[in-house]
């Protein structure tokens, strides 16, 4: 499979999957590699220049649906895992019967679905997102409700920050000027200026802050950074070291007035367990945890444990953003800004309200498509 990145977008098909099961789906998916509007470099990267994502589209004869993976190489996926398992992914659920038109017996065959594909596979997560998503929408469009109506939730959602990565200071301030409408901000911290970095951006912001080190942080230096943290209105901490030091990430919660949200060490509802009187939060993110219903039972999960709830995302397109919108009334705090650090979002649809809040659709399924 060729791997010619281009400057806006690229679409490439990966996989066509012919209808063959009792559900009578036929599924494809496309590469699709789209430029940032700004570099953006977390603690453990290198600034990405682009975004390359998987676009999943179903159809079962009478509805159509689309889904998206996002595969990143530090959960051990990437396009050409996603194409390898997707096939037997659409084989394990194209078994389970015909897509009910009723919505109560299509929320049973969905998460029969999301069954299907974890009793098959374990890990792969991304690629479990991307039909997962798919067969959300495919189903909500053939019930005629909107996604978040089909799931039971509420549309009212908090509103989403917005994502600054690591830069020079006056380069992260410039853009955090320009992201002053958004509530409140997350600042990618993990480099040798962080407090200069929050300082400028404070200098140009008087919202809330939240930072998140991507596992950058020494122990030491989390600890002395505490104090500059809660003087300069950081509201919370997100993954400061690595996902499996438990130990370190206890150690400075006890120590935080603030609290600390895992990310990396909360990939699905099974890390969650371990994290209990480590941190108080975890990261859900739709691509994580294997997409709609994986990330609706990692939620009350963590809800049964005691832990506050962000709703995250990856550099993701209006797809992946809508589906995790749709579940916004659950979170806490929504950090779903991915289709907004695209240079061009080939979707469209999905919309912000003057508060920065995502308005959840009135039609039918995730409300988005394909831009003429």
């Amino acid at each position: 499979m060729a791997e010619n990145a281009c400057s806006t977008r690229c679409v490439q098909t990966v996989a066509d999957l012919p209808a063959g099961g009792a559900a009578g789906l036929a599924v494809e998916s496309e590469t699709l590699r789209l430029a940032l509007r700004d570099p953006f470099r977390i603690a453990r990267d290198e600034p990405d220049q682009e975004a390359t994502t998987v676009i999943v589209t179903g159809s079962d004869g009478q509805s159509e649906g689309l889904g998206e993976a996002f595969p990143v190489a530090y959960y051990g996926e990437t396009v050409g895992t996603i194409a390898a398992v997707l096939p037997a992914l659409v084989a394990a659920v194209d078994d389970l019967g015909p897509i009910p038109s009723e919505a109560d017996a299509a929320r049973s065959w969905l998460a029969r679905t999301a069954a299907a594909a974890e009793a098959l596979i374990g890990h792969n997560d991304a690629a479990k997102c991307g039909l997962d998503i798919c067969l959300h929408d495919l189903v909500a469009r053939r019930v005629g409700l909107p996604l978040h109506a089909l799931l039971e939730l509420p549309a009212e959602i908090p509103p989403t920050d917005f994502s600054l990565g690591l830069d020079e200071p006056e380069v992260v301030a410039e853009r955090a000027r320009k992201a002053a409408r958004f509530p409140a901000l997350k600042v990618k911290l993990g480099g040798r200026k962080d407090v200069q970095t929050l300082e400028a951006v404070r200098a140009v912001y008087g919202g809330p802050l939240r930072v998140d080190a991507n596992t950058g942080w020494e122990a030491e230096e989390g600890a002395r950074l505490l104090p500059e943290l809660v003087r300069l209105g950081v509201e919370l901490i997100e993954q400061p070291f690595p996902a499996h030091d438990h130990g370190r990430l206890g150690w400075l919660q006890e120590r935080s007035r603030l609290p600390i949200v895992a990310d990396e060490s909360a990939v699905t509802a099974l890390d969650l367990d371990a994290l209990v009187g480590v941190v108080a939060g975890v990261n859900v993110k739709l691509t994580k945890c294997g997409g709609i219903g994986p990330a609706l039972r990692m939620i009350a999960r963590a809800r049964e444990l005691g832990f506050k709830v962000m709703l995250g995302c990856m550099e993701e397109t209006s797809v992946g953003i809508a589906a995790a919108a749709a579940l916004g009334s659950q979170a806490d705090w929504i950090d779903l800004d991915g289709n907004l650090l695209l240079a061009e979002d080939p979707f469209e649809g999905l919309r912000l309200d003057e508060g920065c809040r995502w308005v959840l659709p009135g039609v039918p399924g995730l409300g988005v498509r394909r831009r003429n």
